[in-house]
């Protein structure tokens, strides 16, 4: 008697699941995606952090019907391409790469396999042999880039230096993205190759003595190393422009830069597109955010006594009075 109630019981909840879907994944599908991530520091955080947002707002919720295997790789190449392989071995649903050097292990690991990659945070696609010239993919991969907007960038350091002659770059001789956005400046250069992040400060303290400011690219090592550089140049009153709004908050003068919130944002719905099995990303061209935002921090301007533009007051999409230093 106890058996025939249980299995009428199991028969009842098994039938309400048919209809309202509970119990089943069918229109639910439950996914899992590995995020590896380059290095910490704000904006890459931030990339990742939207990358989620975005999946969320598409139906693709972390803790419902997706599961995220998260891994920073602390800046060093060896351990982007042992993650890669990891995730390839877990059969994940889909790798996540944050920044160009986590973009090209994972694509590398998932060469001979069916799992998609989808980047962000990779100034030049084309470059770091990720996407073809016209933007289509090279394979089962796809994303975003965060190009530095080089024109919007050096319109405001003119604005901010007239005067100014010689813009110092400290950049990484292993990540594409950074030769190729040091190729696109018309203004006379002093740069400083580094292949790893212990040589920032010798490069930093080099260059602040022969330059008028130092300009960042998106390039994840030097980034890593923000205060280094910040110090090397508030010593010799020199000021330091960033390629994006935490780099601002830190310390940074004045940034033409992106947000990377919103390009995670515009990643996960990407992702989510081919989650969904709307689109394979072999077939996805890659993106670009489209408008770059101006960022102020007056509190790092007045610590090496530099005047900034009176417009810059309103103009500024946003400004700091204080540096924040995570």
């Amino acid at each position: 008697m106890k058996k025939r109630i249980l299995a009428a019981v199991l028969t009842a909840v098994m039938a309400m699941g048919a209809l309202t879907g509970c119990g089943s994944t069918a229109g639910n599908d439950n996914y899992t995606i590995g995020i590896m991530q380059y290095a910490v520091h704000g904006s890459l955080d931030n990339c990742r952090e939207g990358f989620i947002q975005g999946l969320a707002e598409e139906g693709i919720v972390e803790g419902e019907n997706l599961t995220i295997e998260y891994v920073n790789a602390q800046a060093d190449n060896g351990t982007s391409a042992m993650t890669a392989s990891n995730f390839v071995s877990k059969k994940v649903d889909m790798i996540c790469a944050i920044a160009t050097p986590c973009a090209m292990a994972a694509y590398n690991a998932t060469m001979n396999t069916d799992i998609p990659v989808i980047y962000t945070a990779v100034s030049d696609p084309v470059e770091a042999g990720l996407a073809n010239e016209d933007g289509t993919p090279v394979g089962n991969i796809t994303g975003t880039s965060d190009a530095l907007a080089v024109d919007a960038q050096l319109k405001m350091i003119r604005e901010v230096l007239p005067e100014a002659k010689t813009i110092g770059i400290i950049y990484t001789t292993s990540e594409a993205n950074s030769i190729s956005t040091i190729a696109e400046y018309g203004f006379e250069i002093v740069d400083s190759g580094v292949t790893a992040m212990s040589e920032v400060a010798l490069a930093a303290a080099d260059i602040a003595s022969k330059v008028d400011c130092i300009t960042n690219l998106t390039d994840n090592t030097v980034v890593s190393a923000l205060q280094t550089v910040l110090d090397e140049a508030n010593k010799a009153g020199i000021p330091v422009f960033g390629s994006e709004v935490e780099q601002v908050k830190a310390g940074c003068v004045a940034s033409m830069g992106l947000e990377y919130i919103e390009l995670g944002k515009q990643t996960g719905k990407m992702a989510a597109r081919v989650l969904k099995g709307e689109a394979e990303a072999s077939e996805l061209n890659f993106e670009v955010i489209s408008e770059p935002s101006l960022y102020v921090n007056f509190a790092a301007a007045e610590k090496i006594n530099l005047e900034l533009p009176e417009n810059y007051k309103t103009d500024a999409y946003q400004s700091f009075d204080e540096i924040v230093v995570q």
